[in-house]
């Protein structure tokens, strides 16, 4: 059929469209391919080239530097020392014992450790690097360095590794760091990848494995152009590590040295607190050990030593170890009484040297008793009596809720491992976990911190800092965080009423500064320095009834570990508390006799600054303190330190 004109002209019109839109595409397509062309051939030309001559790009990632801890006053307890070290990455090593040879040729190596990294090197994956050897001297580094076109897949390196200037004294607050363990992947789940760069350390025990997420930092990585011997050629392009977090510890350094020192010899616990704020101030387990040797892998022989010793220094006696309270505890026992209102201050108890229940007898460690006892009397004699008969009245469930209400028996969140949580038992945890019912005898046991009442240094502190404010005082031990305040505000208030607690801080006044009271031995005769503390003394056998009979054996005749704990818990001053302390002596003996010295002494070091004058005591001691504190193995005053810590190449 013959089209017409105006057919024609629109079949034209639509043809001639068509051509310039796939005209325009071919133009545009044309135009990319040619600046793509322009870009691989002109731009990029010598990249390829050097990819040509078998030259390749590697990407190296960046260790962070790992943030340092301080204490209160900027000195420094964990910071990072240069470490020049080798390296070698299998799949980059033709024959590796040939190199290994040629290595050994440069630099002297220990046999023992290069079988190791052997080892190592042969069952980790081929593209994860090994180190050789570490701690080398700039000398020994630039020799490799030099001869690395003969050592392919060996690499030179210098990084930063954990030192702890102040030794053994922060073993139980700091911690150490370790190597990257299979068993640390495995038990973390951790997949961060810097966990793969050579001898990588992380936070094993106390803050530097607690706070290990502000300390680690993130890595940073550069790319690095390396030719077909395996010599870095050039360095193409780099993102820093940012390193780990700063911390600031509320632990001072010198009254931490002192506490340490003054624990030397013993097996003990010890901690010290400022009453206000809840921070802690020292906090000690001896005996200790220096966390150095664990930064790099502790050798068997010190491993076994350390492990072996019946004083477990490995162990933080202050947050970990639990013991029977004593007759710390009847303060606890004696609020609950006085809130409960089944006792008025002036209410006595006669104390004949025991209480019977049943055809059983329950006994003061005075045999022969302390006469008519009220409760201010009753804490500054520790009448066991008076406090087997507050008790009865009183009911466990009270008890232990006021013991709770004082922070013990329950887990004080602070940054350490392993922290305990200690026991204020009920009838409801009896039943549960010894399938039995709460007893009379029970309670009485519990009355005098003994039984099943456990308790831990650091949770006796905290009773004594909230009896000594009123407050409910939370132990802090990160002050600060990068500078960021880390300390929690103002505690609230108990809730107890004010003259009951009052009357408790006067029964603990004397027993520090009353003629009959059980620490009047440890008191401080400056009035500014007055202390109001408690005794105790927990055992940790069975008296007999045929042994009570012939006469109770003496604690310096019987075996170190079946003698009784030592206890002590104080506080200074008297009318404005400023710190709090408790000490626990493991097998120690007599708490006025063991414990209390101590726990003056650690509250006048906290009050006076410095190692407290002579003159702060009474003056037939004064000179043996005096030789004391000449023996006591002291650090002198450290300035601030400079941190060392510079970033990672």
């Amino acid at each position: 059929m013959k089209r017409t004109p105006k057919e024609t002209d629109d079949s034209a019109r639509l043809v001639g469209r068509r051509s310039l839109v796939v005209g325009g595409l071919m133009a545009g397509t044309g135009a990319v391919l040619a600046g793509r062309m322009r870009y691989l051939q002109v731009e990029r030309a010598d990249d390829f080239r050097l990819l040509a001559e078998e030259n390749r790009i590697n990407i190296h990632l960046l260790p962070p530097a790992r943030g340092l801890i301080f204490d209160r006053g900027g000195i420094l307890l964990a910071g990072n020392e240069q470490n020049y070290r080798i390296v070698m990455t299998r799949e980059d090593v033709d024959d590796l014992d040939e190199v290994l040879t040629r290595l050994t040729e440069l630099v002297n190596l220990d046999q023992g450790r290069l079988e190791r990294a052997r080892e190592e090197i042969l069952e980790r994956p081929p593209y994860v690097p090994v180190t050789i050897a570490d701690r080398l001297s700039w000398e020994e580094l630039s020799t490799v360095a030099v001869n690395a076109p003969a050592l392919p897949g060996v690499t030179p390196e210098f990084g930063l590794s954990r030192i702890y200037p102040l030794g053994a004294d922060f073993s139980h607050v700091v911690g150490y760091v370790g190597p990257v363990s299979d068993w640390y992947l495995e038990t973390t789940g951790d997949t961060d990848p810097v966990l793969q760069i050579p001898d990588f350390q992380v936070g094993r025990y106390n803050i530097e494995a607690r706070m290990e997420a502000d300390l680690r930092g993130q890595a940073g990585s550069k790319w690095v152009e390396v030719n077909a011997g395996g010599r870095v050629m050039r360095e193409l392009d780099r993102d820093a590590a940012n390193p780990g977090s700063d911390l600031q510890l509320a632990i001072d350094a010198g009254l931490q040295n002192y506490v340490e020192a003054r624990l030397h010899g013993e097996s003990a616990g010890a901690v010290v607190m400022e009453v206000e704020t809840g921070e802690v101030l020292a906090l000690a387990s001896a005996p200790t050990f220096d966390p150095n040797l664990f930064v790099r892998g502790i050798s068997t022989t010190n491993w076994n030593a350390l492990n072996t010793d019946p004083y477990r220094p490995l162990a933080n006696k202050a947050t970990q170890g639990l013991y029977p309270p004593g007759s710390t505890y009847k303060m606890i026992v004696a609020l609950a009484a006085l809130e409960a209102g089944v006792i008025t201050p002036d209410e006595t108890v006669f104390c004949g040297g025991f209480t019977e229940l049943g055809n059983r007898r329950f006994h003061c460690w005075r045999g022969g008793g302390h006469g008519h006892m009220n409760l201010i009397q009753s804490l500054s004699q520790s009448c066991d009596v008076y406090y087997y008969e507050l008790a009865q009245r009183t009911g466990i469930e009270a008890i232990s809720a006021m013991a709770r209400r004082f922070g013990c028996g329950i887990r004080h969140d602070i940054p350490l491992s392993g922290v305990v949580t200690g026991l204020a038992p009920t009838m409801q945890w009896k039943r549960e976990n010894r399938g039995e019912d709460w007893l009379v005898g029970d309670t009485l046991n519990a009355s005098i911190g003994q039984g099943f009442v456990l308790t831990s240094p650091l949770q006796l502190a905290v009773m004594t800092a909230r009896v000594a404010t009123g407050r409910n005082i939370v132990p802090t031990l990160v002050k600060s965080i990068d500078g960021r305040d880390n300390v929690p505000s103002d505690a609230e208030d108990l809730g107890l009423n004010p003259e009951n607690l009052a009357l408790v801080r006067r029964g603990m006044y004397e027993v520090n500064n009353s003629g009959r009271g059980t620490a009047y031995s440890s008191r401080s005769v400056d009035a500014a320095y007055t202390i109001a503390g408690k005794t105790g003394t927990s055992q940790v056998r069975n008296i007999t009834a045929a042994e009570r009979a012939r006469g109770v054996i003496r604690n310096a005749d019987l075996p170190w570990e079946r003698r009784d704990h030592a206890l002590y818990v104080g506080y200074a001053p008297y009318e404005q508390p400023r710190y709090a302390i408790s000490v626990v002596v493991e097998h120690g003996g007599g708490g006025s006799a063991v414990a209390a010295p101590i726990g003056r002494d650690l509250l006048l070091r906290a009050q006076h600054g410095d190692v407290p004058p002579p003159e702060l005591y009474p003056s037939g001691q004064r000179r043996r303190i005096e030789d004391m504190h000449e023996q006591m193995p002291l650090r002198p005053a450290t300035p601030p330190e400079d941190s060392g810590g510079s970033s990672q190449a």
